[in-house]
């Protein structure tokens, strides 16, 4: 299967040290081929979380030291081998996706993190364990950064998700402020929906601003990606917002002229 994906955010630019290029690009189609098995084609959910354990089981494969027949697989076990890796943040996104094939409702913010916590935040921890850099100072700053960034993606993709029958909104919150699923289904943007994505813009936002002392703790030119990564969240909350929250008719995305603006942003 091959799909074309449009990405928010720089993925081993040149931004990386060369000699982690690599390495990150390995992380990424590993991360996204995964995600693909969750979301992508007509596949039956059982099909679906079948070739996700085929996945689990190469990790265990790698883990007591056999070799894969995968050429993905060998490629995760150089970078482990090279980088000192651990397997523990590959398992959780597979955690992640496959819960993605189960479970279409969040009943809190709580459940949503959690969900989070396993989607994004281990691609940045493992990026810390790259840079030799996980210091639970900056391990938390990572947290931060991958949850919200996550976050954006679900407040920029309502309509995408909702058309595969998922909701990222917190079931709880979308009550408190008098919103129900017709919102999402009649793409009705009135001062209840107003009101309940002010809210989770302004929360996201505060969590991507949260861990910006991760930057200057990267070394040479990888501080500037992770601030060009914080700016570019920023920047579609700023979209989303001057969009009025209606991300069904003006869906907020950084174009070619955006980036310029975030490099400025963050150096």
């Amino acid at each position: 299967m091959t799909v074309d994906h449009y990405e928010n955010f720089p993925v081993a630019s040149w931004l990386l040290p060369a000699r982690l290029r690599g390495p990150v690009a390995v992380i990424y189609r590993f991360a996204r081929s995964a995600d693909d098995f969750a979301d992508e084609g007509e596949l039956p959910a059982a099909e679906r979380l079948a070739r996700l354990d085929s996945y689990r089981a190469e990790l265990d494969r790698l883990e007591r030291g056999r070799p894969s027949s995968l050429s993905l697989f060998k490629e995760v076990a150089g970078i482990v081998g090279a980088h000192g890796l651990p397997l523990q943040p590959f398992r959780d996104l597979l955690d992640a996706f496959s819960q993605d094939v189960t479970k279409r409702r969040y009943a809190d913010f709580a459940e949503v993190l959690d969900y989070c916590r396993r989607s994004a935040n281990p691609v940045g921890r493992l990026l810390l364990h790259l840079f030799k850099r996980t210091s639970d100072s900056n391990l938390r700053y990572s947290d931060s950064i991958c949850s919200a960034l996550q976050l954006v993606n679900f407040w920029q993709d309502v309509e995408i998700d909702f058309a595969k029958d998922r909701i990222y909104l917190p079931q709880d919150e979308m009550s408190a402020y008098g919103v129900t699923e017709r919102h999402i289904a009649d793409q009705r943007c009135d001062r209840a929906w107003m009101g309940l994505m002010a809210f989770q813009v302004e929360r996201a936002r505060a969590m991507l601003l949260s861990g910006r002392p991760l930057a200057p703790a990267l070394p040479g030119r990888a501080a500037i990606e992770i601030g060009a990564t914080i700016q570019g969240g920023l920047r579609i909350l700023e979209k989303l917002q001057r969009a009025g929250y209606d991300m069904f008719r003006r869906r907020p995305m950084l174009r070619w002229f955006d980036w310029p603006l975030l490099l400025a942003r963050a150096l």
